[in-house]
């Protein structure tokens, strides 16, 4: 097994492959902690698969990685893949989802996706979220937005994509604290139902 490296030497990661055959995944995990690595990734998730094919993949390939190594599940995801993800035991993520989706006209919030398209955003005052920790959540409001979203203008893709990836930073930090108080599982059912109850109603 490899050393723990400093913080400013190059960690190397084992990705663990094998698509959606879970004997394929463990083969490729096993092969991967034998051969030792900084870190272990998972790959080949989140390529169009169900989610729940994804969580099976992960339920196979988690628990065979090192609990003292940092687990990756690479291009995912949604703020749901998230929070799933980790409670099954990954700690790193990457995706464009953030900024993609906000180039689109797609918030995420604590009331889930709100797609600022929709014209019962066109008149509307009140911001995505008054709650929010991010100032351009709290201030901007939704009509705004959803001008700028339909006007094409280049602010509205930069505006919700830091909005966006305010959300996420927030939600990952809400889990952090979480693990750390031993009270995942509130804050994931919690979390769960805020997204359920869906965006607030219309004006």
């Amino acid at each position: 097994m490899r050393s723990k490296p400093h913080l400013r030497d190059t960690w190397l990661f084992g990705i663990a492959q094998g698509g959606d055959v879970a004997e394929l995944r463990r083969a490729s995990a096993r092969g991967m902690v034998d051969t030792g690595f900084h870190g272990y990734a998972i790959g080949g998730l989140a390529v169009g698969e169900p989610q729940s094919v994804m969580l099976a993949m992960i339920d196979e390939v988690a628990p065979m990685l090192p609990q003292d190594r940092p687990r990756y599940l690479m291009g995912v995801g949604t703020p749901e893949d998230l929070l799933e993800a980790v409670a099954r035991g990954i700690d790193m993520f990457d995706c464009v989802m953030p900024t993609r989706n906000g180039r689109h006209g797609v918030a995420y919030t604590r009331f889930g996706q709100v797609n600022l398209r929709n014209a019962r955003h066109a008149d509307d005052p009140r911001p995505l979220d008054e709650e929010s920790p991010w100032p351009s959540a709290r201030t901007c409001a939704r009509a705004y937005l959803h001008h700028l979203v339909k006007s094409g203008e280049t602010l509205g893709a930069m505006l919700l994509s830091e909005i966006n990836i305010a959300y996420y930073q927030h939600l990952m930090q809400g889990m952090r604290d979480a693990i750390a108080q031993g009270a995942f599982a509130s804050f994931r059912d919690r979390t769960r139902a805020d997204w359920a109850k869906g965006d607030i109603a219309p004006r």
